[in-house]
């Protein structure tokens, strides 16, 4: 779909209304019902047009569109989009303005569909008052559920996170230990509650009671670590490695796998942590790289022999300089790539491939800068 959000209107107070907004809110296309359109015309990508009942119109919206903003009441608004209800993984955002738009509602998808974010954004373009009736964004606090969205954070399992949710809005004792990862999660506005205490390092969660956690880390929890967590813990993988790999021509993506699978393993950090792959530009066709990033949603990013040469090397092989015309590949790309003085595990190589890893120092993140 080229637009993400579509206003429908079907009076001619709510169509002038949803025009107003539709000039205002980028990626918005206006459905207004033709009987009360006095004469306007559909544009193309903009402004369409509609005769039937509303409720014939509205599934295809839902299937199309990332948010619908409906200018009607919230009663009709409820009778019409109940049987189009599916989950909240796969519902679109649902927006209600009342036809003088002085109430900008969150009616459907407040979280994962992304309802409050447009509903705030929506209120300050009209000048409205935004409805927001979710317990943490009621409480000006953060969504367990939403952690890290924005940056690509995923959770080793979504089975905990109502449980830790329910504790995080009722008050409950939780503990916060992040580890790795960006540091401006905290959604603008928002103030973390007194009841959640902030941990520096594992050790402290045992030393005060807690009935859930949340951690955001790289690395694999060791068997000690796990038996301190409550039972309700929520693990965020922030995207915070990258991998700097090397490999012969036509090296398949199943050995480029293995490789990364068992040096992070010994390592002891996550697949799911992997943001980049890092390698030298002529790789930039290999087919089995390009296989393995597109699998896990990884960026590919290429330097140039020449830049990889700026990076000192403890041991620089003559065999590689003359296959690539770079001293290393795997080490230096790695620290390019993520900005790390330092490396997480030295060049490694095993049959076709070689591979270094290192940490991306994000800002504020106490000891990330050493790598």
């Amino acid at each position: 779909m080229a637009k993400k959000y579509a206003v429908v209107a079907i009076t001619r107070n709510g169509i002038r209304l949803a025009l107003k907004l539709g000039e205002r809110l980028e990626d918005s296309e206006v459905y207004s019902y033709a009987k009360y359109g006095d004469g306007l015309e559909q544009v193309e990508g903009k402004h369409y047009l509609f005769n039937g009942p509303v409720k014939e119109l509205l599934p295809s919206l839902f299937r199309r569109y990332e948010g619908v903003i409906l200018m009607f009441s919230l009663g009709a608004a409820v009778r019409l989009i109940a049987p189009l209800l599916v989950g909240k993984a796969t519902d679109p955002a649902v927006i209600v303005i009342d036809e003088r738009g002085e109430h900008v509602i969150s009616m459907l998808s407040g979280h994962l569909g992304g309802a409050n974010r447009l509903t705030l954004r929506i209120a300050e373009l009209l000048g409205s008052r935004p409805v927001i009736t979710t317990a943490s964004d009621g409480q000006g606090g953060f969504a367990v559920d939403l952690l890290g969205r924005e940056f690509g954070w995923r959770a080793d399992s979504f089975a905990p996170v109502k449980a830790v949710s329910a504790a995080l809005v009722n008050g409950e004792p939780l503990a916060f230990l992040q580890e790795s990862g960006e540091r401006n999660w905290l959604p603008a506005g928002a103030r973390l509650p007194g009841h959640v205490r902030c941990c520096s390092e594992m050790e402290e969660l045992s030393q005060f009671p807690i009935t859930a956690a949340i951690l955001v880390t790289d690395r694999l929890l060791a068997a000690e670590e796990e038996a301190v967590l409550p039972e309700h813990t929520v693990v965020y993988r922030p995207r915070s490695l990258v991998v700097g790999l090397g490999c012969n021509r036509g090296t398949s993506a199943e050995e480029l796998e293995v490789v990364v699978k068992e040096t992070l393993a010994d390592l002891g950090l996550s697949l799911l942590s992997v943001r980049k792959a890092a390698t030298a530009e002529l790789k930039g066709d290999e087919a089995g790289l390009l296989s393995l990033c597109a699998k896990y949603g990884w960026e590919l990013e290429l330097f140039a022999a020449e830049r990889l040469n700026t990076v000192t090397m403890d041991r620089p092989s003559e065999v590689v300089f003359r296959a690539t015309g770079a001293y290393g590949v795997c080490e230096p790309a790695a620290l390019l790539s993520s900005g790390a003085a330092g490396l997480l595990q030295r060049k490694r190589k095993s049959g076709n491939v070689t591979i270094a890893v290192s940490r991306i120092p994000f800002e504020n993140i106490g000891g990330e800068g050493d790598g």
